[in-house]
């Protein structure tokens, strides 16, 4: 006996559907997105060389201590806000953004104070920035 063979239909994936909403999503995503410039505060690091740098008369010395107290010109601050930083910073540099800054910190001072610093003289325009470093003395510990 003889049986006939059923025909069966070729099996067809339709890709279509699956094409539009991948479009749909890069479109959601393209117009969702937002594109910031973030400020950056560009940074010459200074190179080890034996000698000494040269003090200058006429410049700004932001000194942060190892708890994150700043100081400016050896003249404590009040609090750690950086409103107050950024008005210590104008008074002493009667407005003018071109006085060489540098920020001197303790080895052991927190990342975030630094930063705090750095984003004060940004703020308020300076270019011209140093940063240096104390490391703690072993009996400060």
């Amino acid at each position: 006996m003889r049986f006939t063979r059923r025909v069966r239909p070729e099996v067809e994936v339709n890709l279509t559907p699956l094409i539009d909403v991948v479009f749909l999503l890069l479109i959601f995503f393209m117009v969702s997105t937002t594109f910031t410039k973030e400020s950056r505060l560009y940074i010459d690091l200074p190179e080890s060389s034996g000698d000494p740098a040269r003090a200058l008369a006429n410049q700004i010395e932001v000194s942060i201590t190892r708890s994150g107290d700043f100081a400016i010109n050896e003249v404590a601050l009040l609090n750690n806000d950086i409103e107050t930083i950024k008005t210590g910073i104008q008074k002493v540099s009667g407005g003018d953004n071109t006085i060489p800054m540098i920020i001197t910190a303790d080895g052991a001072t927190p990342h975030q104070a630094v930063i705090t610093a750095m984003d004060a003289a940004g703020q308020l325009g300076f270019v011209h920035l140093s940063i240096t470093t104390k490391n703690a003395l072993p009996d400060e510990r």
